[in-house]
Protein backbone atom coordinates (compact mmCIF):
# COMPACT_ATOMS: atom_id res chain seq x y z
CA UNK A 1 0.00 0.00 0.00
CA UNK A 2 1.72 3.34 -0.74
CA UNK A 3 1.63 5.73 1.53
CA UNK A 4 0.96 9.54 0.20
CA UNK A 5 3.14 12.19 -0.08
CA UNK A 6 1.87 14.14 2.92
CA UNK A 7 3.10 11.81 5.34
CA UNK A 8 6.73 11.61 4.09
CA UNK A 9 6.46 15.18 4.24
CA UNK A 10 5.20 15.27 7.99
CA UNK A 11 7.78 12.37 8.74
CA UNK A 12 10.49 14.45 7.11
CA UNK A 13 10.08 17.20 8.86
CA UNK A 14 9.80 15.46 12.67
CA UNK A 15 13.30 13.99 11.97
CA UNK A 16 15.45 16.30 10.23
CA UNK A 17 13.67 19.78 11.64
CA UNK A 18 13.40 19.35 15.41
CA UNK A 19 12.32 23.09 17.19
CA UNK A 20 15.18 22.41 20.07
CA UNK A 21 18.66 21.59 19.36
CA UNK A 22 20.32 21.48 22.17
CA UNK A 23 23.31 18.71 22.97
CA UNK A 24 22.86 16.53 26.41
CA UNK A 25 26.22 15.04 27.27
CA UNK A 26 27.92 13.29 30.36
CA UNK A 27 31.20 14.01 31.83
CA UNK A 28 33.01 12.73 34.96
CA UNK A 29 34.17 15.08 37.42
CA UNK A 30 36.48 14.37 39.76
CA UNK A 31 36.86 15.26 43.65
CA UNK A 32 39.86 15.38 45.41
CA UNK A 33 37.87 15.42 48.62
CA UNK A 34 36.03 12.64 48.23
CA UNK A 35 38.94 10.72 46.62
CA UNK A 36 36.33 9.45 43.08
CA UNK A 37 34.84 10.74 40.38
CA UNK A 38 31.20 11.27 39.60
CA UNK A 39 29.26 11.63 36.31
CA UNK A 40 27.23 15.03 35.74
CA UNK A 41 24.89 16.11 32.72
CA UNK A 42 25.27 18.90 30.34
CA UNK A 43 22.92 20.45 28.68
CA UNK A 44 24.67 22.57 26.33
CA UNK A 45 22.37 25.83 23.68
CA UNK A 46 22.18 24.99 20.09
CA UNK A 47 24.36 28.54 19.61
CA UNK A 48 27.34 26.74 21.35
CA UNK A 49 28.34 24.35 18.74
CA UNK A 50 26.69 26.38 16.01
CA UNK A 51 27.91 30.29 17.02
CA UNK A 52 31.31 31.63 17.36
CA UNK A 53 33.99 30.13 18.79
CA UNK A 54 34.28 32.96 21.02
CA UNK A 55 30.97 33.00 22.55
CA UNK A 56 30.34 32.19 26.36
CA UNK A 57 27.52 31.48 28.14
CA UNK A 58 25.78 31.89 32.00
CA UNK A 59 25.57 28.43 33.94
CA UNK A 60 22.64 27.00 35.71
CA UNK A 61 23.15 23.96 38.06
CA UNK A 62 20.10 21.62 38.70
CA UNK A 63 20.29 19.53 41.66
CA UNK A 64 18.32 16.15 42.38
CA UNK A 65 16.62 15.24 44.99
CA UNK A 66 16.90 12.41 47.83
CA UNK A 67 17.45 9.24 45.86
CA UNK A 68 17.89 10.86 42.50
CA UNK A 69 20.83 10.73 40.77
CA UNK A 70 22.59 13.13 37.31
CA UNK A 71 19.79 11.61 35.05
CA UNK A 72 16.86 12.75 37.09
CA UNK A 73 16.08 16.35 35.17
CA UNK A 74 16.48 15.23 31.42
CA UNK A 75 14.98 11.44 32.61
CA UNK A 76 11.88 13.43 33.97
CA UNK A 77 11.77 16.80 32.30
CA UNK A 78 11.64 18.54 29.02
CA UNK A 79 14.53 20.51 30.70
CA UNK A 80 17.20 20.67 27.49
CA UNK A 81 14.94 23.11 25.77
CA UNK A 82 15.39 25.71 28.35
CA UNK A 83 19.09 25.55 27.40
CA UNK A 84 18.55 27.23 23.83
CA UNK A 85 15.55 29.66 24.58
CA UNK A 86 17.76 31.66 27.53
CA UNK A 87 20.85 30.60 25.62
CA UNK A 88 22.27 29.24 29.11
CA UNK A 89 24.13 26.47 30.04
CA UNK A 90 22.62 23.38 32.14
CA UNK A 91 24.32 21.39 34.06
CA UNK A 92 23.23 18.67 36.92
CA UNK A 93 25.57 16.82 38.66
CA UNK A 94 25.26 13.61 40.85
CA UNK A 95 24.61 14.58 44.56
CA UNK A 96 24.45 10.78 45.94
CA UNK A 97 21.31 9.71 47.04
CA UNK A 98 20.91 10.53 50.83
CA UNK A 99 24.16 13.64 50.74
CA UNK A 100 21.65 16.42 51.45
CA UNK A 101 24.73 18.67 49.45
CA UNK A 102 26.95 19.14 52.92
CA UNK A 103 30.16 18.51 53.92
CA UNK A 104 28.79 15.87 56.59
CA UNK A 105 30.46 16.68 60.28
CA UNK A 106 29.93 13.13 60.93
CA UNK A 107 31.15 10.98 57.42
CA UNK A 108 34.04 12.51 56.18
CA UNK A 109 33.94 10.64 53.10
CA UNK A 110 30.57 12.81 51.84
CA UNK A 111 31.86 16.35 51.21
CA UNK A 112 29.36 16.81 48.36
CA UNK A 113 29.26 20.84 49.51
CA UNK A 114 32.80 21.19 48.32
CA UNK A 115 32.50 19.42 45.41
CA UNK A 116 29.13 20.76 43.96
CA UNK A 117 29.63 24.39 45.04
CA UNK A 118 33.50 24.29 44.31
CA UNK A 119 35.00 21.24 41.97
CA UNK A 120 32.13 20.86 39.38
CA UNK A 121 31.75 24.74 39.20
CA UNK A 122 36.00 24.63 38.23
CA UNK A 123 35.51 21.51 36.31
CA UNK A 124 32.39 23.31 34.21
CA UNK A 125 34.49 26.48 33.74
CA UNK A 126 37.79 24.73 32.71
CA UNK A 127 35.96 22.81 30.14
CA UNK A 128 33.50 24.48 28.71
CA UNK A 129 32.77 27.98 27.03
CA UNK A 130 31.33 29.68 30.45
CA UNK A 131 31.22 32.89 32.24
CA UNK A 132 32.89 32.61 34.88
CA UNK A 133 31.40 35.37 37.00
CA UNK A 134 28.99 34.79 39.97
CA UNK A 135 26.62 37.28 38.01
CA UNK A 136 26.54 34.53 35.52
CA UNK A 137 25.93 31.33 37.71
CA UNK A 138 22.79 30.59 39.17
CA UNK A 139 21.98 27.17 41.57
CA UNK A 140 18.29 25.81 42.25
CA UNK A 141 17.39 22.12 42.75
CA UNK A 142 13.78 19.99 44.13
CA UNK A 143 13.61 18.77 47.61
CA UNK A 144 16.80 18.00 48.90
CA UNK A 145 18.50 19.59 46.05
CA UNK A 146 15.99 22.93 46.88
CA UNK A 147 17.96 22.99 50.45
CA UNK A 148 21.63 22.12 48.69
CA UNK A 149 21.37 25.03 46.11
CA UNK A 150 20.09 27.46 48.97
CA UNK A 151 23.02 26.23 51.57
CA UNK A 152 25.56 26.12 48.93
CA UNK A 153 24.82 29.28 47.50
CA UNK A 154 24.80 31.11 51.19
CA UNK A 155 27.79 29.86 51.88
CA UNK A 156 29.79 30.62 48.52
CA UNK A 157 28.06 34.09 47.54
CA UNK A 158 31.28 34.91 45.09
CA UNK A 159 30.18 32.11 43.16
CA UNK A 160 26.31 32.08 43.33
CA UNK A 161 24.72 35.74 42.33
CA UNK A 162 21.58 33.84 42.05
CA UNK A 163 19.77 31.02 44.04
CA UNK A 164 16.28 29.12 43.61
CA UNK A 165 14.56 26.08 45.74
CA UNK A 166 11.99 24.10 43.87
CA UNK A 167 9.64 22.19 46.77
CA UNK A 168 12.77 22.38 49.14
CA UNK A 169 13.47 20.90 52.43
CA UNK A 170 14.38 24.23 53.24
CA UNK A 171 14.05 23.07 57.63
CA UNK A 172 15.83 19.57 57.78
CA UNK A 173 14.43 19.40 61.55
CA UNK A 174 11.52 18.41 59.53
CA UNK A 175 13.21 15.52 57.90
CA UNK A 176 14.37 13.52 61.13
CA UNK A 177 12.22 10.86 59.52
CA UNK A 178 14.52 11.17 55.83
CA UNK A 179 16.07 7.13 55.20
CA UNK A 180 19.79 8.18 55.84
CA UNK A 181 19.78 11.65 56.99
CA UNK A 182 21.34 11.24 60.01
CA UNK A 183 24.32 9.67 58.60
CA UNK A 184 24.92 12.80 57.01
CA UNK A 185 23.97 15.59 59.59
CA UNK A 186 24.37 13.32 62.62
CA UNK A 187 22.16 12.24 65.63
CA UNK A 188 19.47 15.05 65.99
CA UNK A 189 19.63 14.88 69.48
CA UNK A 190 23.63 14.78 69.87
CA UNK A 191 24.17 17.36 67.06
CA UNK A 192 21.17 20.03 67.64
CA UNK A 193 23.01 22.74 67.25
CA UNK A 194 24.15 21.93 63.74
CA UNK A 195 20.99 20.52 62.87
CA UNK A 196 19.57 24.35 63.75
CA UNK A 197 22.37 26.13 62.12
CA UNK A 198 21.97 24.31 58.60
CA UNK A 199 18.18 25.09 58.66
CA UNK A 200 17.91 27.72 55.77
CA UNK A 201 14.92 29.15 57.43
CA UNK A 202 17.67 30.34 60.41
CA UNK A 203 19.87 31.77 57.74
CA UNK A 204 17.52 33.81 56.50
CA UNK A 205 19.34 36.87 56.97
CA UNK A 206 22.35 35.88 55.16
CA UNK A 207 20.42 36.09 51.91
CA UNK A 208 20.19 40.00 52.36
CA UNK A 209 24.24 40.28 53.06
CA UNK A 210 24.90 38.27 50.28
CA UNK A 211 22.94 39.95 47.41
CA UNK A 212 21.61 36.84 46.06
CA UNK A 213 19.16 37.14 43.32
CA UNK A 214 16.53 34.36 45.33
CA UNK A 215 13.59 32.26 43.85
CA UNK A 216 11.22 30.00 46.02
CA UNK A 217 8.13 27.63 44.90
CA UNK A 218 6.22 24.76 46.43
CA UNK A 219 3.31 23.20 46.00
CA UNK A 220 0.26 24.01 47.75
CA UNK A 221 -0.06 20.13 48.14
CA UNK A 222 3.23 19.43 49.41
CA UNK A 223 4.02 18.10 52.60
CA UNK A 224 6.79 20.86 52.77
CA UNK A 225 4.72 24.02 51.79
CA UNK A 226 4.26 24.68 55.42
CA UNK A 227 8.03 24.97 56.26
CA UNK A 228 8.56 27.44 52.65
CA UNK A 229 5.75 29.04 53.83
CA UNK A 230 7.63 30.06 57.14
CA UNK A 231 11.17 30.76 55.24
CA UNK A 232 9.14 33.37 53.43
CA UNK A 233 7.46 35.21 56.31
CA UNK A 234 10.67 35.67 57.51
CA UNK A 235 12.62 37.19 54.27
CA UNK A 236 9.51 39.14 54.05
CA UNK A 237 10.08 40.30 58.25
CA UNK A 238 13.54 40.71 57.73
CA UNK A 239 12.92 42.66 54.14
CA UNK A 240 15.25 40.41 52.00
CA UNK A 241 14.30 40.35 47.95
CA UNK A 242 12.92 37.63 47.09
CA UNK A 243 10.54 36.03 44.23
CA UNK A 244 7.75 33.27 46.06
CA UNK A 245 4.92 31.10 44.36
CA UNK A 246 2.53 28.52 45.35
CA UNK A 247 1.14 26.76 42.36
CA UNK A 248 -1.10 23.87 42.23
CA UNK A 249 0.45 20.49 42.64
CA UNK A 250 2.59 18.04 45.12
CA UNK A 251 5.67 16.39 45.64
CA UNK A 252 6.25 15.43 42.13
CA UNK A 253 8.06 15.19 38.22
CA UNK A 254 4.80 17.15 37.14
CA UNK A 255 5.24 19.98 39.83
CA UNK A 256 8.69 20.06 39.43
CA UNK A 257 8.78 19.84 35.63
CA UNK A 258 6.32 23.07 35.28
CA UNK A 259 7.87 25.21 38.14
CA UNK A 260 11.80 24.68 36.53
CA UNK A 261 10.38 26.94 33.54
CA UNK A 262 9.53 29.59 35.69
CA UNK A 263 13.18 29.25 37.43
CA UNK A 264 15.18 29.56 34.72
CA UNK A 265 12.61 32.22 33.20
CA UNK A 266 14.10 33.79 36.91
CA UNK A 267 17.92 33.10 36.31
CA UNK A 268 18.26 34.41 32.78
CA UNK A 269 16.66 37.69 33.69
CA UNK A 270 19.03 37.90 36.69
CA UNK A 271 21.45 37.21 34.14
CA UNK A 272 21.05 39.76 31.54
CA UNK A 273 19.94 42.52 34.97
CA UNK A 274 23.84 41.91 36.56
CA UNK A 275 25.65 41.91 33.14
CA UNK A 276 26.20 38.18 33.08
CA UNK A 277 23.75 37.00 29.96
CA UNK A 278 25.38 35.06 26.92
CA UNK A 279 27.95 37.03 25.52
CA UNK A 280 27.70 36.55 21.32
Amino acid sequence: MKMNRAFWLILTLLFTNPVWAFQSRVVTIPSAAMHKSFEATVVLPDQYTHGKAADRFPVVYLLHGSGGDYTDWTTNSHIGKLADRYHVILVMPDGGHESWYIDSPVDPRSRYETYVGTEVVGYIDTHFRTIATRQARAITGLSMGGFGALHIALDRPDEFGAAGSISGAVDPRGCEDEPGIDQVFGDPARHADFWNNEAIVENARSFGNAHIALTIDCGVNDSLVQSNRMLHARLVELGVPHDYAERPGGHTWKYWSNAVQYQVLFFASSFKRNGGAAQT
